[in-house]
């Protein structure tokens, strides 16, 4: 008879081999369209510096 070990080592090679035999799905993915990039009024303009504020209510 068999050892344990040996049987459960034969049944997971068994398995691996099934998984990879088995066929994958595979999606079609659309592929993305390269746009050039329109510039826009405020994209000339300086930005505002952005910031946290924050408010200490429990004083």
């Amino acid at each position: 008879m068999l050892d344990a070990f040996i049987i459960e080592e034969i049944k997971r090679r068994e398995r691996s081999r099934e998984e990879r035999e088995r066929p994958g799905i595979e999606l079609p993915l659309p592929v993305p369209v390269d746009r050039p990039r329109q510039r826009t009024e405020t994209e000339d303009e300086d930005k505002p510096p952005r910031g946290v504020v924050i408010i200490d209510l429990l004083a």
